[in-house]
């Protein structure tokens, strides 16, 4: 583009062009294909509460009335049933939201963030959006390591972007690996656990981040609801220290939740019964998908989550791109991960019983091809 075409009209700053943009998990099937079950968003195969539904449907006759600005109730909602104090609580069109204005409101341009090599992709936007430099690192077997982390640390260092557990990889840090990283960062430099798949984790040695965040200064939690039945409702929460809240509070939008998603979000986190259920659910299938595409043969990054990761064979007949036209024409829409440093990895979210037995009966057919 000349000088001339540049002044002709606006331009963005420099670096704006630059940004890979986020591409969602597609949604459709090709046509003709009578029935689609959508794998690739990491939904909640049970669906919403039915009293979040019933809270959402009141809200109707009330749409002319701009929502409460600080989303009081749902934040008391959220620190009644976690325990926690809701003033140290945020909430937000959706966690990306809150993540992205971390990024605004802690980086400058030159400043340097750090990522895992298959972390969330939207980290590295928000942090070049910022005009910041990302630092991603290598993981070890599909993992974060706390020692490369540590060692990407410089004085341009602002934030760590860390998902525990990971999409797309599904696997997670111990608690006590946590506490190490921490304990290793400059006072300065902000830790951000993205703790979005935190339901649906078993294991005894995981913690989401709560401790350590009352414990410390520079450390914050992002949760989500979009994984328990409020994807479409986009309602995301941060859990920081008090300097933290007052900086993001002077920057978010002043009605950046509706009233909408408050009201489904206070019924729903006060539905434990539905969460159990679909965390229940969720861990039952997950074991079940897991074994049964190993015994098919195929390599299954071992996940807490309520997703797997699939590696598929070498050879192009049976490769990930493959599967995935073969699924599609079925009625089977798994998420490709190429942009994660997958090339021949699917990530399936755990669906209904009829969508998780009908993608392993299908891949098992495509690999007898």
């Amino acid at each position: 583009m000349n000088q001339a075409s540049d002044q002709a009209r606006p331009t963005p700053r420099a670096g704006i062009m630059d940004i890979e943009a986020y591409v969602p998990g597609k949604s459709t099937a090709p046509a003709g294909v009578a029935k689609v079950h959508k794998l690739s968003s990491n939904e909640n195969p049970l669906g919403p509460s039915p009293k979040a539904i019933e809270a959402a449907r009141d809200v109707a006759a009330k749409l002319d009335i701009y929502p409460d600005g600080t989303a009081r109730r749902l934040r008391e909602a959220i620190a009644e049933v976690h325990g926690l104090n809701p003033a140290n609580i945020v909430c937000s069109n959706g966690s990306d939201e809150i993540l992205g204005l971390l990024a605004q409101t802690y980086l400058a341009p030159g400043d340097e963030a750090v990522i895992t090599e298959h972390g969330f992709m939207v980290y590295k936007i928000y942090i070049q959006s910022a005009g910041a430099v990302p630092v991603s690192v290598k993981e070890t077997n599909e993992r974060a390591d706390v020692d490369a982390i540590l060692a990407a640390v410089t004085p341009r260092t602002r934030i760590i972007f860390l998902a525990n557990p990971n999409n797309p990889t599904g696997t997670y840090l111990p608690f006590q690996e946590v506490r190490r990283l921490h304990a290793g960062l400059p006072r300065n430099v902000l830790l951000v656990l993205d703790a979005a798949y935190a339901e649906y984790v078993r294991r005894n040695d995981y913690e989401a981040g709560v401790e350590l965040v009352a414990g410390a200064e520079n450390v914050v939690m992002t949760r989500t609801f979009s994984k328990l039945g409020l994807g479409g409702a986009r309602i995301g929460w941060m859990y920081a220290p008090m300097h933290v809240i007052d900086a993001i509070n002077r920057v978010r939008g002043p009605f950046n939740v509706n009233a909408t998603a408050i009201e489904a979000g206070i019924a729903a986190i006060r539905d434990r019964a539905h969460v159990e259920r679909s965390v229940a659910h969720n861990e039952a299938w997950l074991r079940w998908v897991s074994e049964e595409l190993t015994k098919l043969g195929l390599r299954v990054t071992p996940s807490v989550g309520n997703f797997v990761l699939i590696h598929f064979p070498e050879d192009k007949k049976h490769s990930a791109a493959a599967a995935d036209d073969y699924l599609s024409a079925r009625g089977y829409i798994l998420r490709r991960v190429s942009g994660y440093g997958f090339p021949n990895a699917l990530r399936m979210s755990i669906g209904t019983e009829e969508a998780n037995r009908g993608v392993v009966t299908t891949l098992a057919t495509f690999l007898k091809s």
